[in-house]
């Protein structure tokens, strides 16, 4: 049986990611009972990707170095790292809350910072595990830079695909658009950007069915006529896909606002619909998802928790 003097802490963060990592040494930093419950290796989306170039302090720093770095840096200011595999997320009566994790160990504390992040739809296609990080992202800002005067594809029709497609134009020489239906889901406005934007070539009626290449990295791709059914390849180096991502809030075992994709609505605080439940980082609505928004709001989401502790022992003892 779990000692519950083990369990019990100011605060729980979930998930140990840039946004984790960085509430756990602002905790230790406030002189808060921590602990941060992470499924594996922390780090993140850290540790699948190959260089990083858009992170104050480091003009080219490999993702999983940052990762080290970020949890050497936790653990500096005392952070409680522990491999569990959170299972939920409870409000108990009292307001405090009690994260179950998947061998019946069960942690409370009065507050919880989620930062779970979440996980980019894949297309689960021949190829795209094995140059993931050599050829296939999901993430323009973080590796369009690498693909300057190249050929490259985008897949997906949505406004985050088409949306990324124009953008890329700024690095690479030539976009293929790919989307499986004749006709895009992007917003009328984004559609029309990347009509008229002469780098960038659509590709109508067609799906991936593989990602081929060297040891180099990603040099073709194999794909499907969806209306003819023929089969053909891209010359391409880079392939972004852009099919959708779903948020980590499922974890949270009770009602709270949301957008219709499923990512937290929160404060300025960070703190949710739900009292003393914070959330930062890529499950949050927000602009953009980068590695510095992922550690700028969890800064704030840990210094709200220290004051929302102190108000809360405040009107205990009133």
């Amino acid at each position: 049986m779990t000692d519950p003097a083990t369990t019990a802490f100011d605060v729980i963060i979930v998930g140990g990611g840039p946004a984790g990592l960085c509430a756990a040494m602002y905790a230790g930093r406030g002189m808060l009972r921590a602990v941060l419950l992470e499924r594996g290796v922390t780090g993140g989306e850290l540790l699948n990707t190959e260089k990083i170039e858009d992170y104050p302090g480091f003009i080219s720093i490999l993702g999983p170095d940052l990762a080290e770095k970020m949890t050497e840096h936790a653990k500096a200011f005392g952070a409680d790292i522990r491999q569990e595999n959170v299972e939920g997320i409870h409000r108990l009566p009292d307001g405090a809350f009690e994260v179950r994790a998947s061998e019946g160990i069960v942690y409370h504390a009065p507050t919880v910072i989620l930062t779970a992040g979440g996980l980019p739809t894949k297309l689960g296609v021949p190829g795209e595990e094995e140059f993931a990080g050599r050829g296939v992202s999901y993430c323009a800002v973080c590796d369009g830079a690498f693909f300057k005067g190249e050929t490259i594809a985008v897949v997906g029709g949505g406004d985050a695909a088409v949306e990324e497609a124009d953008y890329l134009t700024r690095y690479a020489e030539k976009v293929y658009l790919i989307h499986r239906r004749d006709a895009l889901r992007a917003s009328k406005l984004i559609q029309e950007r990347a009509f008229a934007n002469p780098k960038i070539e659509m590709v109508w009626n067609t799906r991936v069915l593989e990602m081929r290449g060297t040891p180099a990295g990603l040099n073709e791709l194999l794909v499907e006529d969806t209306v003819e059914g023929g089969e053909r390849t891209l010359a391409v180096t880079g392939s972004f896909i852009f099919v959708g991502f779903v948020p980590n809030s499922g974890l949270i075992k009770e009602h709270f606002e949301h957008d219709a994709a499923g990512y937290i609505i929160t404060d300025d605080r960070m703190m949710t619909s739900v009292p003393g439940l914070f959330a930062a980082g890529d499950l949050r609505v927000q602009l953009t998802r980068q590695i510095t928004t992922a550690v700028g709001d969890a800064t704030t989401a840990a210094i709200a928790v220290e004051k929302y502790l102190t108000d809360r022992k405040a009107m205990a003892g009133a």
